[in-house]
């Protein structure tokens, strides 16, 4: 029987990552997340909840310290954000999804992070559409597939979801707008705070929009003022930030000069700010009935509406969903959209039966103590838990993670007589993409190194490799070109700094580790060729891979003086970028991680090698420690895994890494690095570095899939948050079999390492 491990620990409910809008942010959603937030603080002051709240990049706001903002259209934030909340320790994401708070189509941007976590979420869904454009549809089916539990604030939402989208009734829970708790109180002890002593209220609040129905009850203040002349219409809220931005104030203008026009200007009153919940609830109080008197059918729901009930208030409505729902059982009064006369009717009637208007004010009080903030953070805490209960953390098999014996056949799918082809479709080589040198030295490295290979079959390969190079060398320009189509014309005249340095490096390992003389003897000639012209490569990366190639001419040819200039100049200059960068804690070549970046550490400690005891070569190799030993923390995961520094990443100034998409050159440079550490320093520690990096081609990884393909010598091209890019092109086949090759020798103890089996490792055949 397999033994299983736990990703997460099956605690009780401690850390919750809660996604949404926040206050001082003026929108309805801003103020239900954070009272959210504080409903759990008070009910639960033990449980931890970090809220991510979108910024819209809207100025003026100045949002509290302990929320992480997430700019909204900034796809990268939106993965730096999911390695947050994986990195926190919390054990599940709530998130408050409305399609106008995320970036991209639709607010596609969210399902990025969701697809970077691990985490089970659960979703309060605030838009229902029946409707839905192709889009809206594509990615509220991807959220909902996302989620372990969804949230509704209505019983037609339920109904939607799994009349429209599928969704089980056993994956849907309804739990209800929160309210404040106060007490009920009679409005006439309310209005004198103020002026309104003695007058009928009735109030309506939130936003100001198009849509809210406010024309409707300035209409019927006439009806209301022929029975009650003191009647007022008071209209609280500021004009939506988006409209403003828009059209400015020409919405409550024409509110008010309607009002004006119908002679009832002295009978309505607008409060054109935003209000703070303490004071939005005097008003309310202060309230004899409240009116909702939307336009639109299909609204689901209304937080102003949940407010007035919680605060005991007698509501006249028009019967969009929510309304229907709840003011059902004779706790308010619907009339019909935009049908003022019937509005006006329902509050004058009102308004006069005193015995009335008190019994909808305690039958809504009654039902608001349902609703209130602890009862929805009591619920939503059970919703999370049954999330986590439904998908638990994640049971791994221990599998028997056994490193591969080093294979070129899928080398030689990849490859013609020009060279090894570039990219692929799935494992078929695109002949679209040509060909690159960077590509062919690597396959030449493998050639010189792979073990078991039959004379014939490493002959005629190194052959075509070595063949490529040297026709890829420019005289003229004193550089080797990089790309060449499949028509075999070169793309350019001289190739990338990277691609030079690879190239050198590439003819160092040929000369040390060819099999036959030939090949030797051709690597060292070019290598001479190339190395004195080769100046002005001055980037750190091309400098290390310099570096690697010089280091490794000298092991085969002690007195190479090309070889020693270039340590000379290329190891005090490698070090000299780590001093200039270095920051702590950022113990680095550059202020930002690209790619192949073990390779500095591991140029820098052949360098220190070089130098030997000198002051000058203690401080490279304790600089090459010191940086394999950072890139090797930021580069595993939490659960101890290999975690590859994703392209994402790439440019980002000062930066803990993204984690996706993670590319099997990263996993190759960190085993070869540790490599080099072990034979360096004798710390096994780099011994179990090597085995972890090599562990994450054979499925130990973020989403434990295997990226080798054993049966023919293949390997996918990288780890994206859903799934392996299935793919399988030259460089990602090429660091799996380079990788293998370092295991082998490390299992053998062709490294210093002793004879046996390192850290677990097994050398299996395919």
């Amino acid at each position: 029987m397999r033994k299983m491990f736990l990703d997460h620990e099956s605690a009780d409910l401690q850390h919750i990552a809660l996604i949404g809008n926040s206050m001082p942010r003026r929108c309805g959603l801003a103020t239900f997340t954070t009272h959210c937030r504080e409903a759990f603080a008070e009910a639960y002051p033990d449980l931890r909840m970090d809220h991510y709240a979108m910024d819209d990049g809207a100025p003026g706001i100045a949002y509290p310290e302990d929320v992480h903002l997430i700019p909204q259209r900034d796809p990268a934030a939106y993965s730096e954000a999911a390695r947050q909340i994986e990195e926190s320790g919390a054990q599940a994401i709530w998130l408050q999804h409305e399609y106008g708070i995320f970036g991209g189509s639709a607010g596609d941007m969210i399902l990025g992070l969701l697809a970077r976590t691990r985490l089970p979420v659960v979703t309060t869904l605030h838009t229902i559409l029946e409707k839905p454009s192709a889009e809206e549809r594509r990615v509220l089916d991807a959220v909902i597939a996302r989620s372990s539990r969804v949230m509704v604030m209505a019983e037609l939402g339920r109904q939607i979801l799994m009349r429209t989208y599928g969704v089980p009734a056993e994956k849907i829970a309804l739990i209800h707008h929160g309210v404040p708790n106060r007490a009920l109180v009679d409005p006439e002890s309310m209005k004198g705070l103020f002026g309104w002593d003695g007058r009928p209220v009735i109030l309506t609040f939130g936003l100001l929009a198009p849509g809210k129905g406010i024309d409707t009850v300035i209409r019927a203040m006439p009806t209301v003022i022929r029975q009650h002349p003191d009647a007022l219409y008071v209209v609280v809220g500021a004009t939506h930030p988006n409209l403003v931005r828009e059209q400015g104030e020409s919405l409550r203008e024409e509110l008010a000069e309607l009002a004006r026009s119908l002679g009832v200007a002295d009978n309505v009153l607008f409060l054109n700010r935003f209000v703070e919940q303490e004071e939005l609830l005097d008003y309310l109080q202060a309230t004899d009935i409240y009116v909702t008197p939307y336009l639109n059918p299909a609204q689901i729901t209304s937080g102003t509406l949940s407010y007035a009930v919680g605060m005991g208030k007698a509501v006249i409505s028009t019967p969009y969903v929510q309304a229907e729902e709840i003011l059902g059982n004779d706790v308010g009064t619907l009339v019909p959209f935009g049908d003022a006369d019937a509005m006006g009717a329902a509050i004058a009637t009102l308004l006069a039966d005193q015995t009335a208007l008190d019994a909808f004010s305690a039958r809504a009080y009654a039902l608001g103590r349902q609703m209130i903030w602890s009862e929805l953070a009591r619920n939503v805490r059970n919703l999370v838990m049954e999330a986590r209960a439904a998908e638990p953390a994640r049971l791994v098999p221990r599998r028997s993670y056994v490193a591969l014996s080093p294979d070129a056949s899928a080398v030689v799918r990849m490859s013609d007589s020009t060279g090894m082809l570039q990219h692929s479709i799935l494992s078929i080589p695109d002949r679209a993409h040509g060909y690159c040198i960077d590509d062919n030295v690597r396959a030449l490295m493998l050639m010189s190194q792979l073990p078991d290979c039959d004379a014939d079959t490493r002959d005629r390969w190194m052959a075509i490799y070595a063949s490529f190079i040297q026709h890829a060398w420019n005289e003229e320009r004193g550089r080797f070109r990089n790309f060449m189509a499949f028509d075999r014309r070169w793309c350019e005249e001289e190739g990338s700094e990277d691609s030079n340095g690879r190239t050198i490096w590439a003819l160092g390992v040929t000369a040390r580790d060819a099999p036959q003389e030939r090949y030797r003897e051709w690597a060292v000639h070019m290598f001479n060729r190339a190395a004195s012209r080769l100046s002005g490569l001055d980037s750190p990366r091309t400098q290390a891979f310099l570096i690697l190639g010089a280091s490794a001419m000298l092991a085969a040819q002690p007195g190479n003086r090309s070889a020693a200039a270039i340590l000379s100049k290329c190891g005090p200059a490698l070090l000299a970028c780590h001093e200039r960068s270095r920051s702590a804690p950022w113990e680095w070549f550059e202020s930002v991680l690209a790619y192949d970046n073990a390779r500095m550490p591991q140029a820098l400690l052949l360098a220190g090698r070089h130098f030997g005891a000198t002051a000058l070569g203690r401080r490279m190799t304790e600089a090459g420690l010191r940086t394999l030993s950072w890139i090797v923390s930021v580069q595993q995961a939490p659960e101890g895994h290999f975690r590859a520094v994703g392209t994402e990443s790439f440019g980002r100034r000062y930066s803990h890494p993204l984690p996706f998409d993670q590319q099997p050159l990263e996993a190759q440079a960190t085993v070869d690095a540790a490599e080099t550490a072990w034979e360096i320093s004798r710390d096994k520690r780099w011994i179990d570095v090597a085995d972890n990096a090599y562990r994450w081609f054979l499925g130990q990884n973020d989403l434990s899939l295997p990226l080798a393909t054993p049966a023919d010598g293949g390997c996918y091209d990288g780890l994206t948050p859903t799934a392996v890019n299935r793919n399988q092109g030259a460089e990602s086949i090429l660091a799996l079999q380079l990788a293998s090759c370092t295991m082998k020798r490390l299992s053998e103890g062709r490294s210093g390492v002793p004879k046996g089996t390192p850290a677990g490792i097994e050398q299996v055949s395919a």
